[in-house]
């Protein structure tokens, strides 16, 4: 059934007048922002089929590109740029309008900068936040980004902007595209080196946060790492 076909009172736009938008389901809210279907398909059909055909739901819509969303039959780039930019205002209405000189106080501050950012990637990223003397952060650093489950990271790598920037420390940040933050073996041991680099550079890390699915997994927070 088509929505022009639903009673009045049904139609997703007529019940969020009615009901506010919290009364309509995950499928009906997308039809409202790609507001027509496909052929014989209603805007509520092809939205539960796109729902379908991503990894993970909506957290997985949200970081799929237009290109992947036209893949989908039915949907037009118009649809799926529509769907692309909701993923990028729902990253961006978290996000602080400038970083440079926030103070972080404790990992839930440093946590809450990349959540948003990070909680629905689906490749891992690694990224070090950098510091001055009183804890004011002078630069984000995107170190890399891997596969689905590692990103590959060398010290150099992740000191070489901490020096050029005169960083007095950093706080390392990851993301689990599986939204478990538990940390690995590896993450446990790369922890370690980088700690240990951090010394001999007389760069200090502060801690190592692994962003999860809204939560999030600290080493400073556990006792892995003394300050």
């Amino acid at each position: 059934m088509n929505i022009k076909d639903l009673p009045m009172e049904e139609r997703p736009m007529e019940r969020i007048l009615a009901s506010g938008t919290k009364s309509l389901s995950n499928a009906e809210l997308i039809a409202v922002i790609i507001r027509t279907g496909h052929r014989e398909e209603s805007a509520i059909g092809l939205s539960e089929r796109i729902l379908s055909s991503v990894d993970n739901g909506l957290r997985g819509l949200m970081n799929t590109s237009p290109e992947e969303l036209m893949e989908i039959p039915g949907v037009g780039k118009s649809k799926a740029c529509a769907l692309a930019a909701l993923g990028e205002l729902v990253k961006r209405i978290g996000a602080p309008k400038t970083l440079e000189r926030i103070n972080v106080k404790c990992a839930s501050e440093a946590a809450s900068i990349f959540m948003d950012d990070l909680r629905f990637e689906r490749k891992e990223h690694f990224k070090t936040l950098l510091l001055d003397a009183k804890g004011r952060i002078i630069y984000v650093d995107d170190v890399s980004t891997g596969e689905l489950s590692m990103t590959p990271v060398h010290p150099r790598e992740v000191f070489n902007t901490a020096v050029k920037k005169s960083a007095a420390s950093l706080i390392l940040v990851h993301n689990h595209p599986s939204g478990d933050p538990e940390p690995s073996m590896e993450d446990i041991a790369l922890t370690e080196r980088l700690v240990s680099v951090g010394k001999l550079m007389g760069i200090k890390v502060l801690d190592h946060i692994i962003i999860g699915d809204g939560e999030y997994y600290s080493f400073a927070g556990v006792g892995m790492i003394e300050n």
